[in-house]
């Protein structure tokens, strides 16, 4: 029989060793995060392991949980397959992989153990969708999931570098900081606050200041502070007649108290430690002691030293350079006097009950920092980002990190689809569908158990018919490149149509589902433990998060640019892929992809002329006059021709197909490519060679 220990869910997290047995192990930000959530929701359903490439046996690492270290190569298969921080059930067949995901579920865990805790169960916000929505389509989530971590650790990578010592991510949340709060209850809470301004100006003078300034900020912190009583809140009460009438207008204003309002929230627990680690580095520059480098090695020690006592000087630290320290402690001045709301909030989060101890759990010492000095001289050739708003990231879909658009002029065009259409046909370039080589494989659906069959679901009859005609056309594709012990990859997977069937038609074949909706992933579990298959696995991640090595990727009706990145993870694993894509209206340029795709679209076409492709292809349904739909039809060709083309260029074989019959759905696309050469493409390689794949892609359209 199991041990109780085993039987726990494992909480995967890295550490870095370097190879100098001098040099302390460094913790990137994302563990610290996830140690400080473990520390501050006080939570024992986890056993945490930390994968290090070095042993840790001369090392002291401070973790507020007990632990245990292995080698990556020894992390189980699911969770090898994934970045970290993930976590892995007992069973190893559902992994929870990427910061948010991790942390939303570790407090969702805490909150089931233990009935009584209201302030772990209320960090997930109204509605508990803090960080649900995932970092491709949300800006927020990517912003505080990837861009501050990002920001904050290159930052400290590269403290001399004068274009990082005031990240555009922490401008932006400081930014952000200073925007009204909108809220579910917004009226009513600017009543109340109305009702404590008005209580505040009626109390004599003598005790406002023996009260320390009782401030319109006071009074929110006072607020927020109070919701986090683990006591039942008092029943609400009617304000008086003079505050009803007030209009709406003249109520003051929500002010930020916490990152995303009013309340403390996960946000906060994932901000902390960044932003904390920010600003030591900018205090112990200022100070003048030490160097940059050394302000760096001490920052990351605070999380590793013990925390009863201040971190050692760092190992061989000699004389800094007094002129570097001068040029640095005015940078950093000026940088923390171009952050005064972050600076606010950086004290006020720490007066909510538990942090302090939490952090000091870690090894994670906040301080009390000095209010901002008015900005220095900063010295020509030192200089920090703008603030101005051409500075701050904007709304993109998909990405690693927080990253600005280039702004390009457009040449303006005139018309609709037909124009575009037109100056396509003009060049040679019209949509072209590939015939099926065979009649399309019909699936024995009454043979199949009723979990596998979406006549089984919620779905109209009719709606589930056509759903089987897709998954005919699908599954009797990747059934075609399919061969024994391929891995094949479900991509936004849903309930796992495509991959059930899959898992339970290839049996030799391991099948992964990956979705990042927790509420889908959970119902395509169900049903496979109705299923019982052996050859199943479940991740729930962003697709970012999922690295491991496949042989083919599926996705029916992938999204807007979903498509698009399902299409990237399978040329960068060389894999097949038989992609039906969705959505072409919600297409646009990301931080990752900018369109057209391919040089022969870029060359003919602009990103406008491209969009309205993209919003035409969306004008194919049933209701719609024939002659629509028929534009339609050649919109979603042409778009998915560009994509088509830059896939080859890239070593891919691609054929553009239409499911049969072609009324199993408005979007009845599919995409299917093998690659035609085994050379692995990173994203830095494409970069450097873009050119190249230009060349390429041009030859391809000239054959």
């Amino acid at each position: 029989m199991k041990s109780e220990e085993h039987l726990r869910e494992s909480l995967y997290l890295e550490i870095n060793v370097n190879d100098d047995d001098d040099e302390e192990p460094s913790v990137p930000l994302r563990t610290s995060i996830v140690l400080f959530l473990l520390s501050y929701c006080r939570s024992t359903s986890f056993r945490v392991v930390l994968v290090s490439a070095r042993p840790l046996e001369n090392h002291v690492v401070v973790v507020p949980v007990p632990f245990s270290v292995v080698r990556p190569d020894d992390v189980p298969g699911l969770a090898r397959g994934c970045r970290l921080p993930c976590v892995l059930d007992a069973a190893g067949t559902h992994c929870r992989a990427g910061l948010a995901v991790a942390l939303r579920h570790v407090i969702s865990r805490t909150a089931e153990a233990e009935a009584g805790r209201k302030d772990a169960l209320q960090l997930l916000g109204f509605k508990k969708t803090c960080l649900k929505a995932c970092a491709e389509v949300s800006h927020w989530t990517r912003l505080c999931e990837l861009g501050i971590p990002s920001a904050v650790e290159e930052h400290l990578r590269n403290p001399a570098d004068p274009s990082l010592l005031l990240p555009e991510a922490v401008l932006h949340l400081e930014k952000t900081l200073g925007e009204p709060v909108k809220v579910h209850n917004d009226d009513k809470i600017r009543r109340q606050k109305l009702r404590q301004q008005q209580q505040q100006q009626q109390q004599p003078q003598k005790k406002k200041r023996n009260d320390g300034q009782a401030s319109e900020a006071n009074l929110d912190l006072r607020a927020a502070l109070a919701k986090l009583s683990v006591e039942d809140a008092a029943p609400a009460t009617r304000e008086r007649c003079e505050i009803r009438k007030v209009r709406t207008a003249d109520l003051p204003p929500l002010d930020h108290v916490f990152a995303e309002g009013l309340y403390f929230t996960l946000t906060d627990v994932v901000l902390l430690p960044c932003i904390h680690h920010y600003l030591m580095w900018c205090w112990l520059s200022m100070g003048g002691i030490i160097s940059p480098a050394h302000a760096v090695k001490r920052v990351l020690m605070i999380s590793l030293a013990s925390p009863s006592s201040p971190p050692p000087p760092p190992p061989g630290a000699g004389p800094p350079d007094r002129t570097t320290c001068s040029l640095q402690n005015l940078s950093a001045a000026s940088s923390l006097s171009r952050l005064p709301l972050l600076l606010g909030w950086y004290s006020r989060v720490q007066e909510v009950p538990g942090v302090l101890a939490a952090a000091q759990a870690c090894g994670m010492l906040l301080s009390s920092l000095p209010p901002p000095a008015p900005s220095p001289e900063v010295p020509p050739g030192n200089t920090t980002a703008s603030t101005t708003s051409e500075a701050l990231p904007t709304e993109v879909g998909g990405g690693e990190s927080v990253e600005v658009q280039e702004k390009t002029v457009e040449v303006p065009f005139i018309g609709g689809p037909r124009p575009t259409m037109t100056k396509l046909k003009e060049r040679g370039i019209e949509a072209v569908f590939s015939p099926h080589r065979g009649p399309v494989r019909t699936l024995a659906w009454e043979s199949l158990p009723g979990a596998a069959n979406p006549t089984e679901g919620k779905m109209s009859a009719d709606r589930a018919l056509r759903k089987r005609q897709q998954l005919n056309n699908l599954v009797g594709m990747v059934t075609e490149l399919a061969r024994p012990g391929d891995t094949i990859v479900d991509f936004c997977s849903g309930g796992g149509h495509v991959g059930l069937v899959l898992a339970h038609t290839l049996p030799d074949c391991q099948v992964i589902l990956v979705e990042n909706k927790e509420e889908s992933l959970d119902k395509a579990r169900e049903r496979g433990r109705e299923l019982g298959l052996p050859n199943i696995r479940f991740i729930q991640a962003n697709l970012d998060y999922f690295t491991g090595s496949f042989h083919i990727g599926v996705a029916l009706h992938a999204c807007g640019v979903a498509t698009d990145m399902v299409v990237e993870h399978c040329i960068q694993a060389r894999a097949a892929f038989v992609v039906s894509p969705c959505c072409y209206g919600f297409v646009q340029n990301t931080v990752k992809f900018s369109f057209p795709r391919s040089k022969m679209f870029r060359e003919t076409l602009s990103y406008k002329e491209h969009m309205v492709l993209c919003r035409f292809a969306d004008q194919t349904e049933a209701q719609l006059p024939p002659e629509r739909r028929h534009i339609g039809k050649q919109c979603m060709g042409l778009v998915d021709l560009d994509r088509s083309r830059c896939a080859e260029a890239r070593g891919y074989s691609v054929r553009v197909m239409t499911m049969e019959p072609e009324s199993c759905s408005p979007k009845n696309n599919m995409l299917v490519g093998t690659a035609t050469t085994q050379k692995t493409t990173t994203a830095e390689e494409e970069e450097g060679a873009e050119e190249e794949e230009e060349e390429e892609v041009g030859q391809c359209a000239a054959d």
